[in-house]
């Protein structure tokens, strides 16, 4: 049985290509992955000359062009079709990759996703779901960007593929899914919530009613579901209160010099809840919905973010989440 293979795109993140070939390379010690590393190849040769490569793990694909983080994503994705994203995501197309991974610009991840691999047979929008810390493990949250404005039917394949990725990816035999509303309330809610929920009553997975955002931290579902500009503002809402915090504690206890004993005593469990909260831990958001794994990575991730991003695109293949997916919306 061959290795899975990877096309990481490893052209447009924050902080440049050592990261991204870092954590590919780490992908491939640790995952046991292979990985076609999409980008202009003079620079991708000047790094990988630089540290020590299984070459037999490792493939090359030129991309001449980039698309950068400030462009207009569907326009920029039209125009340059040898651009590593487009280059990446056709691999998967053509069956020369599993998956593929970005952590370039999100929105010309998104277009180059739904333009080329198109979307699954019955499945009327793609979703961007990511995972969400709490206070009991994970959760997972979608839509939360590919999406913006949805009809009751949306939420309800949501439902479906929220089911099969938390399966096949969370190992969570029985998720539990939940509509991000207003009021737990069946009654509470926008009218996209109040209908979303009716059909989600009738849908092949264990729909455990609405969930309201105070109590996501504390887990009381496995799958959130929500339209995409909910779901970004919930999120990054989310990740600014997490840093607001961290931040205000800092502060605070440097401001109190007797607190600084305590911080001291108190240093594990401080670097244990930044360790929850980091999002390295999770790789990339999955767009779920599209015929093919794409997994968006955050832009300034560093080398633990990618190899884990590249561990949820392996999770996601060797689970056939795809299928999952097909069958559940048929």
């Amino acid at each position: 049985m061959h290795p899975v293979k990877i096309a990481l795109d490893v052209m447009g993140g924050d902080n440049g290509l050592p990261p991204l070939i870092e954590g590919g390379l780490q992908a491939i010690q640790e995952y046991g992955v292979q990985i076609a590393f999409v980008g202009k190849q003079d620079a991708i040769e000047q790094e990988l000359a630089r540290r020590t490569v299984d070459r037999a793990a490792v493939e090359i694909v030129h991309a001449e062009q980039v698309v950068e983080m400030n462009e207009e994503p569907s326009a920029a994705v039209y125009s340059r079709r040898d651009s590593s994203v487009v280059v990446g995501t056709q691999m998967v197309k053509r069956g020369e990759a599993a998956a593929c991974v970005s952590a370039g610009n999100s929105g010309a991840t998104l277009a180059a996703a739904q333009l080329f691999l198109g979307r699954l047979h019955g499945v009327r929008r793609a979703a961007l779901g990511t995972v969400y810390p709490t206070l009991h493990g994970a959760c997972l949250v979608l839509d939360v960007g590919a999406t913006t404005d949805c009809k009751p039917e949306n939420l309800y394949q949501f439902g479906i593929m929220g089911h099969a990725y938390a399966q096949g990816v969370l190992g969570v035999a029985e998720p539990r899914i939940g509509l991000l509303s207003s009021g737990e309330e069946e009654g509470k809610g926008s009218l996209l919530v109040k209908e979303a929920h009716q059909l989600l009553k009738s849908a092949p997975i264990h729909f455990a009613g609405n969930v309201e955002g105070k109590d996501i931290p504390h887990r009381p579902v496995d799958v959130v579901v929500t339209d995409g500009f909910t779901g970004n503002v919930f999120i990054k809402t989310s990740e600014g209160v997490a840093t607001l915090l961290l931040k205000t504690l800092e502060r605070e206890i440097k401001q109190r010099p007797h607190a600084m004993l305590g911080a001291l005593l108190a240093k594990q469990a401080f670097r244990a809840t930044k360790a929850c909260l980091d999002y390295s831990d999770y790789g990339g958001a999955a767009l779920l919905g599209v015929s093919g794994i794409v997994i968006v990575a955050h832009g300034r991730s560093d080398s633990k973010a990618i190899k884990n991003a590249i561990r949820v695109a392996k999770q996601a293949v060797d689970s056939n989440v795809i299928g999952g997916i097909q069958e559940g919306v048929q």
